[in-house]
């Protein structure tokens, strides 16, 4: 029975540091660039050869001595997997999918083949969260499941499986179960990160949440709130779009029997499939609540606003008194009353004055200044 299967694919993000510093970088065969490592697995022990080997070297060690091969490439071009799909009889659409990159997750079935695709999404440190921070990278992982073969098929800077392939080759008992052990690890390795940044993304969502509905923000800063709403709406968008397909491609393999999946490894697709129907339930709420905070947010820039066109239309009230009266005496009539008295200067002053306290008093009486 495999030992601690848990343990073995979900290893703490601070002993997966360790791991990437531990182990060096495989030599790729000179004549595939694209190769970044290529081994066979027998009895769940890596086969130890004098020099790297071919996809075509390992299958023939394969056929002839059992086991299964392993072969782990990274972007690699149209005339460099069309030697690959030959030897390992891949179907030509998936084949397309696979060099062409930009699928959505899915899980398709060629003949004796399975052809399954993930989404990576890897979250991007910054110091401040602003309207242009590029929060979520994105990638690709394919897997293509024989029965005695597995070819992964990785697109984007981030998202290497040269850990995850050293800690399986720490477990042989777990290796041992074969090609869907490898698959297994890898959907179980993506579901992890995509918990890590749903963590992260949830602290840029309080941060702007708690400035949205701080007192004494100005209507400048509001505006920058938005378009910070904006870009996690974006980057919660790519995320969704990640992670949403993938349900029900992790049920199937729970759930459905299949030839090429073992047994004692269909059941833990389960345990996969509830974390990534926990996490689209992160990402929904996500969605839903960056769109409450986006509505608060203008509803109170509209609050502000409207305060502001109070005040402007309050004072414009008190200057009009004023006015008013200087552009009656500002008339050049000859027979106006009042023109000769003594007092009116000083009178119209103190009047003038008085009435436009008055407005004053009664409109910060009702809270418009």
């Amino acid at each position: 029975m495999i030992r601690d299967l848990r343990a073995v694919v979900r290893p703490s993000r601070a002993s997966v540091r360790k791991d990437e510093c531990a182990y060096p970088a495989p030599q790729a065969p000179a004549a595939l660039s694209a190769v970044v490592d290529c081994a066979v697995y027998r009895d769940g022990v890596r086969v130890r050869t004098p020099h790297p080997l071919t996809p075509q070297e390992a299958m023939r060690l394969v056929r002839r001595d059992g086991g299964f091969a392993w072969i782990g490439l990274h972007e690699p071009t149209e005339a460099e997997f069309a030697g690959i799909a030959r030897e390992f009889g891949l179907h030509p659409l998936a084949v397309e999918d696979a060099v062409t990159a930009h699928q959505r997750p899915k899980l398709e079935r060629y003949d004796d083949t399975l052809f399954t695709v993930f989404k990576t999404i890897h979250y991007l440190d910054h110091d401040k969260l602003t309207a242009n921070s590029e929060i979520l990278e994105t990638g690709e992982v394919m897997c293509f499941t024989g029965r005695d073969f597995i070819v992964t098929v990785r697109h984007g800077g981030k998202g290497s499986l040269r850990t995850l392939r050293h800690r399986l080759q720490e477990d042989p008992e777990l290796l041992a179960k074969g090609p869907s052990a490898v698959l297994h690890a890898i959907a179980d390795h993506v579901v992890d990160g995509y918990i890590a940044v749903a963590d992260a993304l949830q602290g840029d969502i309080d941060e702007v949440e708690t400035e949205v509905f701080s007192p004494g923000r100005s209507s400048t800063a509001r505006g920058t709130d938005a378009g910070r709403i904006y870009q996690l709406k974006r980057e919660v968008l790519a995320f969704k779009r990640a992670v949403s397909p993938l349900l029900r491609p992790m049920q199937l393999l729970s759930e459905r029997p299949m030839r090429l999946i073992d047994p004692d490894i269909q059941k833990y697709f389960r345990d996969v499939a509830d974390h990534v129907a926990r996490v689209q339930e992160q990402v929904i709420g996500f969605d839903e609540l960056l769109n409450s905070i986006l509505q608060a947010n203008l509803a109170q820039a509209s609050v502000a606003q409207n305060e502001d066109m109070r005040k402007i239309t309050s004072w414009a009230a008190i200057i009009a008194v004023p006015t008013m009266v200087c552009g009656v005496y500002g008339m050049n009539f000859d027979h106006m009353p009042e023109l000769k008295w003594k007092y009116g200067y000083p009178m119209v002053l103190i009047i003038m004055a008085g009435i436009c306290l008055g407005i004053h008093r009664t409109l910060k009486r009702n809270g418009w200044l």
